[in-house]
């Protein structure tokens, strides 16, 4: 019987126990390819450093309450910090996350000589990956998931830094073809792009019934829509509100936290309609479950996704979709009995979007067959068959 393959895993996008959802889908990805036995694992996941815990910081408090290495989920995690430097910060930090990091990681080798360093995010995490596996001349695998691609290389310095990264990757992977496309159109050879699609957790995504659903999480009778996401412009919350006031027979859910909160309930409050607005702040992955159930549709307004997960967990509850009709977006929702795209980012599109769908609304369990196509099995065996791939070339 072969040994392990012995990864590390390096990225900033990956959780704690001061921040359980941050990063969540690297962390679901790793966990399945761990209960294959095929392989062993450390991550090191950097963690920008923050000199409070003061909730007056708010997510820079809730950083800085990272620890600084923790056994989480079975797998051993380290949290080097590494410094932020005001106006400079964006063209240097790969930089300074490698170099911080590396005394962490020349300690994990002197135990655990990793065959292999696999990245998510190619910036600034991938450069950083890059630089560290030119010290430790181990093969690397960087995965693009979507603003570090669709966004991030309109930046100068961030574009070189991105193109020679991919220069020095064995493989890159997309989790989708619109980011594969956009790698190619940076240089990236065709030969060396892999598209590995997120999968769901249909056990931890299941459908509930509503009433129950409903009445566990207190909410009244009616049609719900629910929005999902970081309280940020990109996610387009404000689209969903302003829907409302042609949607009079509807309701939102608003599920997240961040900078928009004050906009946001200023503006249903302007718009009158703020009696159909409920705001519920940040919650579990358990208790996400339920929120997909009780609602009647999903709704996504973003103006940027790679991959959005919010879209797959919603239909692994049984409950359709509504989302823009951007990058791979259009890969989730293929088929009119689950969802509907919205072709352009209005109020317009998405009250049209969601007279449509209740118009022809679809059974759950329709909805729900369809997610179960996307499990994380054909991800999993890629990685690993692209793990043994670039090993045997290095050996």
């Amino acid at each position: 019987m072969k040994r392990p393959i012995k990864v590390l895993l390096f990225s900033t996008l990956f959780p704690s126990t001061a921040r359980p959802v941050h990063g969540i889908f690297v962390e679901s990805r790793l966990r399945h390819l761990i209960e294959t036995n095929q392989i062993e694992v450390r991550v090191v996941a950097p963690v920008p450093w923050f000199p409070s815990t003061s909730s007056f910081f708010g997510r820079w408090a809730q950083i800085a309450k990272t620890p600084s290495n923790d056994f989480y989920h079975n797998f051993i995690v380290e949290y080097p910090r590494y410094p932020i430097i005001p106006k400079f910060g964006m063209s240097l930090v790969p930089f300074l996350i490698a170099l911080f990091c590396l005394p962490t990681i020349i300690k994990i080798y002197k135990e655990y000589k990793f065959d292999l360093i696999d990245a998510h995010y190619y910036y600034p995490d991938g450069v950083a990956a890059a630089i560290i596996s030119k010290v430790f001349r181990k093969p690397l695998v960087i995965t693009a998931r979507g603003t570090d691609i669709n966004l991030i290389p309109k930046y100068i310095i961030p574009r070189i830094l991105i193109k020679w990264a991919a220069k020095t990757t064995n493989v890159s992977i997309a989790v989708c073809q619109a980011l594969a496309n956009q790698l190619k159109l940076l240089g990236v050879s065709s030969n060396s792009i892999y598209v590995l699609q997120n999968g769901v957790d249909l056990n931890l995504f299941h459908p509930i019934n509503p009433e129950i659903a409903r009445e566990k999480l207190g909410i009244d009778s009616g049609r719900w829509l629910l929005s999902v996401g970081w309280l940020t412009e990109r996610k387009g919350h404000d689209i969903a509100i302003r829907a409302l006031v042609q949607l009079t027979d509807f309701k939102l859910a608003l599920i997240g936290e961040g900078e928009l909160f004050k906009y946001l309930y200023n503006l249903a409050d302007e718009l009158g309609v703020s009696n159909r607005v409920k705001f519920i702040g940040s919650v579990s992955q358990n208790s996400l479950a339920y929120w997909y159930s009780a609602v009647d549709a999903l709704v996504l307004c973003s103006s940027r996704e790679g991959w959005a997960n919010v879209l797959l967990e919603s239909m692994a509850c049984g409950t359709p979709v509504i989302a823009t009709s951007i990058w791979g977006t259009p890969e989730i929702v293929r088929d009119p009995d689950v969802g509907r795209l919205m072709m352009d980012r209005t109020p317009e599109s998405l009250v049209k979007c969601v007279h449509d769908l209740f118009d022809h609304y679809p059974q759950r369990s329709v909805v729900r067959k369809y997610a179960e196509h996307f499990s994380w099995v054909e991800t999993t065996n890629g990685q690993l068959n692209i793990f043994r791939k670039i090993i045997k070339c290095e050996s």
